[in-house]
C-alpha cells in the first residue's frame, strides 16, 4: 500500500538534522532567522543566538533555507 509522504515534515526535519539556518517570514511582515531544533503539527521551535522561541505554524508565511535542500520531489512511498 502506498501512503502519502508529508513534504512539510520531511522539509523541517532535514533542516533540523542538517542544522541548516533558516529566515521565516510571519503573515504580519516579520522575519525570524535561526535553527529548527523541534516541531510538531502546530508549532516549530526556533533557535535564534541560544535562545528559543516557539512559533505557531499558522502565523508563519514562508520558510526560507540558507542553502538549498535535496527534498525528494516523490509524493508517494511504498509501505511495508
Amino acid at each position: 500500500m502506498k501512503t502519502a509522504i508529508n513534504l512539510q515534515d520531511v522539509f523541517l526535519n532535514r533542516v533540523r538534522k542538517e542544522n541548516v539556518s533558516i529566515t521565516v517570514f510571519l503573515i504580519n511582515g516579520y522575519q525570524l532567522r535561526g535553527y529548527v531544533k523541534g516541531f510538531d503539527n502546530y508549532i516549530i521551535i526556533l533557535d535564534t543566538d541560544g535562545k528559543q522561541q516557539l512559533i505557531y505554524k499558522h502565523a508563519i508565511s514562508t520558510i526560507v533555507p540558507t542553502k538549498v535542500l535535496n527534498v525528494s520531489g516523490k509524493i508517494l512511498e511504498e509501505e511495508d
